[in-house]
């Protein structure tokens, strides 16, 4: 899986990558068809918005979330997308 991650109005740090990758490799365990991620991350005044776009067999997944604490809104990305991806999977699997 390739993760494409993008900074607006943020500096991509180190920490800040690592902490994604970290969290998208726990979503992979649940579905490996994921062929690559854009990830974007976004401050807008006091709001820190994460926002991904997931490549998948099949189709494409989209979430996005905000909060103050931009590890707090990657979390909240994260939990969205692992709802979708097991919906994804639960519809590849009844066919």
């Amino acid at each position: 899986m390739q993760i494409n991650l993008t900074g607006h109005h943020v500096e991509v740090t180190d920490s800040l990558r690592e902490y994604v990758d970290g969290k998208f490799s726990k979503l992979e365990r649940h579905f490996d068809h994921i062929n690559n991620v854009h990830v974007i991350l976004n401050v807008e005044k006091l709001t820190q918005k994460a926002e991904a776009t997931l490549h998948l067999n099949g189709g494409e997944i989209f979430a996005n979330a905000e909060h103050r604490d931009m590890y707090a809104a990657i979390d909240s990305l994260i939990d969205k997308l692992d709802r979708q991806v097991i919906k994804h999977k639960e519809k590849l699997n009844a066919h």
